[in-house]
């Protein structure tokens, strides 16, 4: 059972590994797009990086929820942390000595994103351990993170700023420093196992078991469905569109000030999640999400420094409320012992087409116009809010708690 209360000791080891690996991981776009568009690669290049992690996490997370299961999510977040330092020590090293093969980028990035798809499942099943308060715990959380990110792209832009890819060198040093604080965090955690949960049988089986409790949930199954669209069109571009835009018009230092601004709305988001439990909170997440359009239109346009801050803004602001109001559905609905697994398929069904979305967002770009490729995800951003809103397993799914 969990510890009465939100600040547990374990707890507060959660939180900080959290969100100092956070603060690491919102280095790496400033990182990979300052470092390889120094050495003369274009869009295609840094979408590439991307998309390779993301590939990697998503076609090995289904597997990261089984053996959390089997070896304990904590075990295995460790171990994971342990993976991504050496990726990230690695690319470290490459970059502070001059231009690296892309082919060696992309295999470390893809490294990086195998460690997070083991580490990635047991996120979810942690929270409801350590806090009797998950809608609270999810809040607190996503405002410490949304901080430690906007903290994070804001020090990477300074340091890209010095020294083009050897500043990369440098921001890739402090992104392995934290996951090696992130590691230690988690290994001093002491919780025990949940009962009932897989290992007793094939990893297959294991697998199929976990596909049938996915099933059988109309309202998971719908929003992921829904979300797989959303991420090739909206969310896998906006990222590597993000990068390339505002660094080629205004230089990465601002991109980091970009970035360090949507952070800022993050924890606003999560600030208005945390003071508000709506009764129906997909319904409200939903809503939340025609807050991203803004986000998109300033990248259409070349638009004065304070338009394009508060378009990140409201984009940060209404992403971070959907992502508690999802968290907290997904970990007070679904029973403890296949949570590992549902979340497993969770971020595999929204991530896979994040990552053709991020693969394709730079050579499409390159060959149609950042432009279009924006205006697209303007529309397809209020046909996705449109149609999670249209569900009636999603929109009238209760609140637990």
């Amino acid at each position: 059972m969990p510890v009465s209360g939100l600040w547990s000791r374990d707890f507060q080891l959660f939180f900080a590994a959290r969100t100092v690996a956070r603060f690491g991981d919102g280095m790496v776009p400033v990182a990979l797009a300052a470092g390889l568009l120094a050495t003369g690669r274009g869009a295609s290049a840094v979408s590439f990086a991307l998309g390779a992690w993301m590939v990697c996490f998503a076609g090995f997370v289904l597997f990261g929820g089984v053996l959390a299961d089997r070896f304990t999510p904590r075990r295995m977040m460790v171990l994971a942390d342990a993976m991504r330092l050496a990726a990230a020590g690695v690319l470290a090293l490459v970059f502070a000595l001059g231009a690296p093969d892309l082919w060696l980028v992309y295999g470390l990035s893809a490294l990086s994103g195998l460690g997070a798809a083991l580490f990635q499942p047991g996120v979810a099943s942690m929270i409801p351990q350590l806090s009797s308060d998950v809608h609270r715990a999810n809040a607190v959380l996503r405002i410490a993170e949304s901080l430690a990110a906007m903290a994070g792209p804001a020090v990477a832009g300074v340091l890209a700023g010095l020294g083009g890819s050897g500043g990369s060198g440098l921001i890739f040093a402090a992104n392995a420093a934290t996951f090696g604080i992130s590691g230690v965090c988690l290994f001093l955690i002491r919780i025990t196992p949940m009962p009932g949960a897989g290992g007793g049988g094939s990893m297959l089986a294991e697998l199929i078991g976990g596909w049938n409790e996915f099933r059988a949930r109309s309202w998971l199954w719908g929003v992921i469905a829904i979300w797989t669209v959303y991420g090739v069109t909206v969310l896998g571009p906006l990222i590597p569109l993000e990068a390339v835009v505002v660094t080629e018009r205004h230089g990465s230092t601002v991109f980091g000030i970009m970035m360090a601004v949507n952070g800022a709305g993050n924890a606003v988001g999560g600030l208005l999640a945390m003071r508000l439990k709506p009764r129906r909170p997909l319904f409200a997440g939903a809503f939340a999400l025609f807050g991203v359009t803004a986000n998109l239109l300033v990248l259409g346009f070349d638009v004065p420094m304070g338009l394009l801050a508060a378009g990140f803004f409201a984009g940060g602001v209404a992403f971070a409320f959907w992502l508690v109001m999802w968290s907290t559905t997904v970990q007070t609905h679904v029973p403890p012992e296949a949570l590992n697994r549902l979340h497993a398929y969770d971020v595999a069904g929204s991530l896979i087409m994040l990552s053709v979305g991020r693969a394709l967002a730079g050579p499409v770009a390159e060959r149609v116009g950042a432009r279009e490729v924006v205006f697209a995800g303007v529309v397809m951003n209020v046909l996705v809010c449109g149609a999670l809103l249209s569900v009636r397993a999603i929109r009238g799914l209760k609140r637990i708690g």
